[in-house]
């Protein structure tokens, strides 16, 4: 007899169960769940604790839900659903599709600081891209840069979320270190600043840096890292402009140069 083939791990390839609350549904277990994670993130978050919060048993929500992991494919599939991606028209002729890449790797930088643990578990969360909102939401930022008419949309769209997931990952995590502290952002940075700059006494570059970061960065913490993600999504759009039919990618000293 045929081994039976190992089931995909995933929540999107298991059918789901049939309730046995009425008031108990997959929906309302993942929005209670986002609510833990938002509040107290990933660690703190368990079936039972769970459970205990939707008047529920363990047993229960595991004829919605197989695993924690499962659990994480869809709240990570539910909060996608946040993030907006302009419609494809807006990338057609000129520099419409800059505009339009900004707006959607800002959107996706906003929806991770409202929920901090997202960027790190996006790419850990099982085959979480099989999820509708996240399926949508590829197919939104396929149409647009095909229409930008980038040659190998695919990878731009890989470029583009690289650079938003990996700074939205460590602003999150700053800014949970922050709330945890009990103090405001700017009262936090002046109270870390002495061991900064103790630390990098000696090192000349460094000394010069946060000595101007602990008068700006006080000042308006928000400002300076809204600056920070800027300044690197313009550098990443600048790079993808390059790749785009018609322009010269050769340097100077090309040999393929006249």
């Amino acid at each position: 007899m045929a081994a039976k083939a190992n089931p995909v791990p995933s929540v999107w390839a298991r059918q789901q169960s049939a309730p046995d609350q009425p008031a108990l549904s997959r929906t309302a277990i993942v929005r209670e769940a986002i609510v833990m994670l938002d509040a107290d993130g990933i660690e703190a978050l368990s079936m039972r604790k769970l459970g205990a919060r939707l008047n529920a048993g363990a047993t229960s929500l595991y004829r919605h839900v197989a695993t924690k992991d499962e659990l994480m494919e869809l709240a990570v599939d539910e909060v996608a659903a946040e993030i907006t991606v302009p419609p494809a028209e807006a990338a057609r002729g000129g520099a419409g599709w800059r505009a339009a890449a900004t707006e959607a790797a800002e959107s996706f930088r906003a929806t991770a600081l409202r929920h901090p643990w997202l960027s790190a578990v996006l790419g850990q969360a099982g085959l979480a891209y099989l999820g509708p909102n996240l399926m949508a939401y590829s197919e939104r930022l396929a149409a647009l840069f095909t229409a930008a008419g980038f040659p190998e949309p695919s990878r731009a769209i890989d470029t583009l979320l690289s650079y938003a997931i990996g700074m939205s990952t460590t602003e999150a995590a700053w800014l949970t270190t922050v709330a945890r502290s009990g103090e405001t952002e700017a009262d936090f940075i002046a109270s870390l600043m002495p061991a900064a700059q103790q630390a990098a006494a000696g090192h000349d570059h460094l000394t010069d840096a946060y000595a101007d970061a602990a008068v700006h960065a006080v000042l308006d913490p928000v400002a300076i890292r809204d600056a920070k993600f800027t300044y690197g999504l313009d550098v990443v759009l600048d790079g993808l402009a390059m790749r785009l039919p018609g322009q010269d990618l050769s340097g100077p000293d090309s040999p393929d140069r006249p």
